[in-house]
């Protein structure tokens, strides 16, 4: 025993003389806390261009300073403001109808833990993770394949059934915009989205689908009863991080589907500020619009935060 109680004695004496365990922790996560302040508080400093009437080619300084003209030509300006209204009505149709489709990864992740050929399985969560990481231009290069006007491969199906007379030019049309938005979307990332779930089903203990399957309950009373309220928490954690993401739905997709013809209904908030800065070459205009973006981010992620602490008890931030 004395030999033990050395060591032991020993391995105290050697982490009393080591750094704390909340200073290597600390340690652990400086390099993540060097990379946020790198490229997400740095970049803040060009805030500083909505008080200036900046140009392209001219210093900032010989820039005249305007204060706050440019935040109150979003109100004050009419044109400006319905510009505005018009892009926050397209976001907060997109950012709505993402909402309202996040119960689909659920349903999926759950369809998809029942299957019992594992083969299969794995085939199908491949199939359907994959297209997360195709770039939207590749994602836009296979619609133009399907839908072109002249040779897309639906044109020539309805063509040939006779359900058409000529070509349709699906991707030029501003009809149900919206919609064909989220399908994208959806398409694009149900898999990946599915994967959270998926953990969170494997950690639900067994022997509650056991007693159930003991007691006579068939596979759909079991889904219900154990598998949705086991994953209840994770889909609702997830659920306050999207509304507090709800302005920043993001450009790649749209930016790469948007035409003369669709603009008015897909350009986005974040499309909005590329296509007023770097197209338009307003840049003071586009990050005063930015900067607006930034405070209402701010303001539902404390709605959420509070949300979250009423409904479970435990805030998010």
């Amino acid at each position: 025993m004395e030999p033990i109680v050395r060591a032991s004695g020993e391995s105290v004496v050697r982490r009393s003389r080591g750094l704390p365990e909340r200073y290597r922790l600390f340690l652990y996560a400086l390099p993540f806390i060097v990379l946020v302040f790198l490229f997400s508080y740095l970049p803040l400093y060009g805030w500083i261009y909505s008080l200036y009437n900046y140009r392209p080619g001219f210093k900032l300084s010989d820039t005249p300073f305007v204060g706050l003209q440019w935040f109150r030509s979003i109100f004050a300006n009419p044109t400006q403001t319905a510009e505005v209204g018009r892009v926050m009505k397209n976001t907060i149709a997109m950012s709505s109808l993402g909402i309202l489709t996040s119960v689909l990864p659920v349903a999926f992740a759950i369809l998809l833990s029942e299957i019992r050929a594992m083969r299969f399985k794995k085939l199908v969560q491949i199939l359907t993770t994959l297209p997360n990481f195709i770039s939207w231009v590749l994602v836009y290069a296979i619609a133009f394949a399907m839908f072109n006007v002249d040779n897309g491969l639906i044109n020539k199906i309805m063509i040939g059934l006779g359900w058409q007379d000529r070509g349709i030019n699906y991707l030029a049309t501003d009809s149900h915009t919206w919609l064909a938005m989220i399908l994208w979307g959806t398409w694009k990332g149900l898999g990946w989205g599915a994967i959270m779930y998926i953990a969170a089903i494997t950690s639900i203990d067994q022997e509650l689908y056991d007693a159930a399957k003991v007691d006579g309950a068939g596979r759909f009373r079991m889904m219900w009863n154990i598998t949705v309220p086991g994953i209840l928490p994770t889909y609702f954690v997830l659920l306050m991080l999207s509304i507090a993401n709800f302005i920043n739905n993001g450009m790649e997709q749209y930016f790469v589907f948007q035409n003369p013809i669709n603009k008015d209904h897909i350009e986005v908030l974040d499309l909005y500020v590329y296509n007023t800065g770097m197209l338009g070459t307003n840049f003071s205009f586009a990050t005063a619009v930015s900067m607006l973006k930034s405070l209402i981010s701010i303001g539902l992620l404390l709605f959420a935060n509070r949300l979250s602490k009423l409904v479970r008890g435990e805030s998010i931030i």
